[in-house]
């Protein structure tokens, strides 16, 4: 018995096993991500606020007969409640570049970012809260862009026309376009003060056959979207036979309406993109001319967005090095590239317009030029 516990005790360890302790996993997002995403975007903040009031002024001193005319309250929250979101949204791009030339060259100039280069953080690594806040920026301003903003303008738009100088379209001559497959509607005038065009017609095809053809002296809209005809002439043709009935009125459903063909300076810019995609397949179908700058419009709304991401890569490559001088030269270069872009941008959309390429050609031509510097600077920032 005694040779068995002696036995036992020998089995026994003689210290107590510690259990081994897991390595603890580091968090995705640390404190540097942290501090990168909050002063991208609070400069970012910062600098539409700083622009928002400079514009004010500058707005104000343009428009001061229409300030002074206007009743305050109008000029206050239906104008510049909505003018000041669209500012932002044309100068998102400029906004963000700035940003990050700004607050990176501050970085820089107090060896931050050697300090987390330092620290075994990579280059690329340290791009991702950059490419984070940007993402942000991008999604923003898309929504504002293309849901928000829009609806705005209308009230915008309004103001302007009533105080400032009317640019709406109110007539149209020689008015021709396609209502439905096969079916084409023509009005000599069209008056929209009193909604009225003058010597109307529409042709009803098949194929290349003459079918019918109503003839009317005037035709008149409706706040219902119904046109009715008054004194017109219903002609049907079948073969070498021919039919004619007179009528004093007619109510129609046509399948248009005024804004199909009074096309407005800025129209583009008071519909959402679902209802820009649809107009425009629409007014395609029906031969209409003259919607490029809808076309630019909306193409313009995802353009803008992926700048975000390319000015981003290139304020960070430019700025992430600390330069004899300080930040001034940084900030300057940074204007003037974010100027430049938005100048291409405005320039290559003129080709659009003229007819030298397609509006989505014409609207990305920037970001793929500027990819192309965003990729260069960056390989050369990172060694």
């Amino acid at each position: 018995m005694e040779e068995e516990l002696k036995h036992i005790e020998q089995e026994q360890p003689t210290q107590q096993e510690q259990p081994v302790e897991k390595p603890m996993r580091k968090p995705w997002v640390k404190k540097f991500d942290l501090y990168i995403v909050k002063n991208f975007l609070g400069t970012y903040l910062f600098a539409i606020l700083l622009l928002m009031a400079i514009v004010i002024i500058f707005d104000v001193n343009e428009k001061l007969d229409a300030v002074l005319t206007a009743p305050l309250k109008d000029t206050i929250f239906q104008y510049f409640m909505n003018f000041l979101p669209f500012i932002v949204s044309q100068f998102s791009p400029l906004f963000t570049f700035i940003s990050v030339i700004f607050f990176t060259s501050r970085l820089a100039d107090r060896s931050e970012i050697i300090a987390m280069l330092s620290s075994g953080i990579s280059f690329k690594r340290m791009l991702l809260p950059y490419m984070f806040s940007a993402l942000v920026i991008a999604v923003l301003s898309f929504v504002l862009a293309a849901y928000v903003i829009p609806p705005a303008n209308v009230q915008r738009i309004a103001y302007t026309n009533r105080w400032v100088k009317n640019k709406a379209v109110t007539y149209g001559d020689n008015i021709q376009m396609q209502v439905s497959p096969g079916v084409m509607a023509y009005i000599s005038r069209y008056d929209n003060s009193t909604k009225t065009g003058f010597r109307f017609s529409l042709d009803q095809f098949d194929g290349k056959t003459l079918k019918s053809r109503i003839t009317a002296e005037n035709i008149k809209y409706d706040s219902l979207g119904r046109w009715k005809l008054n004194n017109y002439t219903l002609r049907k043709f079948n073969g070498l036979k021919e039919t004619m009935t007179t009528g004093t009125t007619m109510d129609t459903m046509l399948n248009f309406e005024p804004r199909d063909f009074l096309i407005s300076k800025n129209d583009e810019q008071t519909m959402t993109s679902p209802e820009l995609r649809q107009y425009i397949d629409q007014q395609h179908a029906r031969g209409v001319a003259g919607i490029m700058n809808f076309e630019v419009e909306y193409e313009r709304r995802y353009a803008m967005t992926a700048a975000a991401f390319i000015l981003t890569v290139i304020g960070l490559s430019l700025s992430s090095r600390k330069v004899r001088g300080g930040m001034g030269l940084n900030i300057g270069l940074g204007l003037l590239l974010s100027f430049s872009y938005i100048l291409f941008m405005t320039v290559t959309s003129t080709f659009a317009v003229s007819g030298y390429t397609s509006a989505r050609v014409a609207m990305w031509i920037p970001n793929f030029i500027y990819t192309i510097i965003a990729v260069w600077l960056y390989r050369r920032a990172a060694r």
